[in-house]
């Protein structure tokens, strides 16, 4: 224990110590949700507001709501999953610099290292979306707050199973890179491609339905789906106070992906947390897996 708490420290230490690489993790959600808010939030209001038929209006402060709530939502379900690649690049760094070899020359067993840099990415990726978070709660607050308690509770939730899912992700895909070039190409395609499969840059809902029909089968869109309806549905509830249509708001919710369906059939939300949760679990053992196999080949 004693000799993982090291390594795990040392890990963590490594990671905050690199400033360019913190900062970078640090700065780029924040920057996200400036340039989210700023380019954005006009596309998602004229959605909203074109969605409406005409002589129904939704109220200004419940419209800033949804479109934060989206924003919102689409920042994290990215950044929960990239930010983990961002810190996962000390195992591959290790490798590139020769320290994993002095780590192995030890008699530190090799699944301790191996804990030692999952639970560190995974601490390190959790840190830096609660500060996400943060700031996008903030920015709630000041647009227009409709969240309960129950509600901040259930995005923390999101949070540490996309966390803990990126974290796994990241562990089995960088586990077999060895150069900085493969860092950079990887990273390179998690941060352009994962926003786009998991519905957080444009909705499922407005692609094709055969395309719809293949995307159901990533989780990353199911995660996506739980911070859209935990930070969207306290100004859905508003819109229905106000007197507008269940019609209307069921649509808003389908067009939103508050509500993913898969064949045609509603997913519901324990569902969903099903499946984030049993692909964590499965990534969790190919990890495990790995290492294994890894061990026995080298002797």
């Amino acid at each position: 224990m004693k000799t993982y708490l090291k390594l795990f420290l040392r890990n963590v230490k490594l990671y905050f110590k690199d400033k360019g690489l913190f900062f970078t993790s640090l700065i780029t959600p924040l920057i996200l949700l400036v340039l989210y808010a700023t380019f954005l939030s006009n596309v998602y209001r004229q959605s909203y507001v074109s969605a409406v038929p005409a002589g129904l209006v939704i109220p200004e402060k419940v419209l800033d709501a949804l479109v934060a709530g989206q924003l919102f939502s689409s920042l994290l379900a990215v950044c929960c999953i990239t930010v983990a690649f961002c810190c996962n690049m000390l195992m591959v760094q290790d490798k590139i610099t020769g320290a994993r070899n002095d780590i192995m020359m030890t008699p530190v067993k090799k699944s301790t290292v191996a804990i030692s840099y999952f639970t560190a990415t995974f601490v390190c990726t959790f840190i830096i979306c609660m500060i996400a978070s943060v700031a996008c709660f903030i920015y709630l607050a000041i647009v227009g707050w409709y969240l309960s308690v129950k509600a901040v509770f259930a995005i923390i939730l999101d949070v540490f199973l996309l966390s803990m899912m990126g974290t796994v992700l990241s562990s089995v895909i960088n586990y077999f890179l060895s150069s900085q070039g493969q860092i950079s190409a990887v990273g390179s395609i998690v941060s352009s491609c994962y926003g786009f499969i998991c519905g957080a840059y444009m909705p499922i809902s407005s692609f094709g339905s055969g395309l719809q029909k293949v995307l159901s089968f990533f989780p990353g869109t199911y995660g996506t789906s739980l911070l859209r309806n935990h930070t969207m549905n306290g100004a859905f509830a508003e819109m229905q106070k106000s007197g507008l249509p269940d019609v209307l708001v069921n649509g808003l919710k389908d067009g939103t992906d508050c509500n993913i369906y898969f064949f045609g059939s509603q997913v519901s939300q324990p569902v969903m947390y099903a499946v984030v949760i049993g692909t964590v679990a499965l990534l969790l053992v190919a990890y495990v897996l790995i290492n294994v196999l890894s061990k026995r080949k080298s002797k």
